[in-house]
């Protein structure tokens, strides 16, 4: 069991919806991005979204984009996102982290690289958004050999002819985009979101964790009210983008997390 499987089935026992946050690793710059990671389990984060910067973020809003730039322009590189994740994992055994990022980063290392020194570093699954199902042999079934959740995207464009595919090696969970679209580009609808959750379900025990879209604490709790939990990452992004302290925006994380908790 990953600590993925093993948080979902905490919150399932005590009845409660997870609540995910995305970071760029290294946004604004290492020290302050590894002190707001450290801080997020505090602050209600069931799950850490740690993004891993790429210069061609092709699924991300501009939002993303430029904390992408602002971390590359500072020195990350997939070295040092691990070196963070292991510098978290110092204080904190329990947390899930899960790494959300491109191929390329992964392919120019060498997957068997890649995946011993992403467990070591403490990272629990990952999410790949340019692989498809078609390709599950590159990573994602080696990902899963290795104790790896590999968590895959399902969208409103995903219909039951494409679904099971998607499906079929996913782990951890499944990851629901409640928009078309790039990420903070538009307002997830709870009343859009239910039915096509429900849809997945019908294919999967896997939990279904709704992203793209959720901006406040009231719609973290609509969309966790019809999901196994919402994930924000834009909102929080744009905060650290803004210049926010740690402790301001670690308090609008907790807001964000007490939404979907209280769902």
């Amino acid at each position: 069991m990953t600590r993925i499987d093993a948080k979902f089935a905490d919150l399932k026992a005590a009845g409660k919806k997870a609540f995910v946050s995305y970071v760029m690793a290294g946004d604004p710059d290492f020290d302050t991005s590894l002190e707001i990671v450290k801080g997020l389990p505090e602050a209600g984060v069931d799950i850490i979204e740690l993004g891993l910067p790429f210069t061609d973020p092709m699924a991300d809003g501009p939002t993303i984009q430029l904390a992408g730039q602002r971390s590359l322009e500072g020195g990350m590189t997939l070295q040092r996102t691990l070196d963070l994740a292991r510098a978290f994992r110092e204080t904190d055994d329990t947390t899930p982290i899960v790494l959300m990022g491109y191929y390329n980063p992964i392919y120019s290392r060498g997957v068997d690289k890649f995946l011993s020194d992403a467990k070591e570093a403490g990272i629990d699954g990952l999410i790949v958004v340019d692989l498809p199902p078609e390709e599950d042999s590159e990573l994602c079934i080696p990902a899963q050999a290795a104790g790896l959740n590999f968590i895959r995207l399902a969208t409103p464009t995903t219909d039951d002819k494409r679904l099971p595919r998607v499906l079929q090696n996913t782990s951890g969970f499944v990851y629901y985009v409640s928009i078309t679209g790039i990420t903070g580009s538009a307002e997830a609808e709870a009343t859009d979101v239910g039915p096509e959750v429900a849809r997945i379900k019908s294919q999967t025990d896997l939990p279904i964790i709704v992203g793209f879209g959720i901006n406040t604490p009231e719609k973290s709790r609509a969309i966790a009210s019809v999901a196994d939990g919402a994930v924000v990452g834009s909102a929080i992004v744009s905060k650290i983008a803004a210049g926010h302290s740690v402790g301001e925006i670690l308090a609008f994380v907790k807001s964000l997390a007490d939404g979907a908790h209280s769902a």
